[in-house]
């Protein structure tokens, strides 16, 4: 099978469950670009940026916000 071209974005913020995560990603079938964000129980945010193509899987992470400890 042929890598095909594609694209997708979704979504899940609810504030009661402190549930905040997204994802999107293109691809043109032969380069996939994308990124994704979850909540961490720590109270930060991370953020995962991506690309995969025939050289392989590269992500960049970084973190928004400080850890909070009980």
């Amino acid at each position: 099978h042929a890598p095909m071209p594609h694209s997708f974005a979704w979504e899940v913020k609810d504030e009661p469950s402190k549930n905040d995560y997204s994802h999107q990603q293109e691809s043109d079938g032969k380069v996939t670009t994308g990124s994704y964000r979850v909540a961490l129980p720590d109270g930060r945010t991370q953020i995962v940026t991506y690309r995969a193509d025939q050289n392989g899987y590269v992500a960049e992470v970084k973190y928004e916000g400080e850890a909070q400890y009980p």
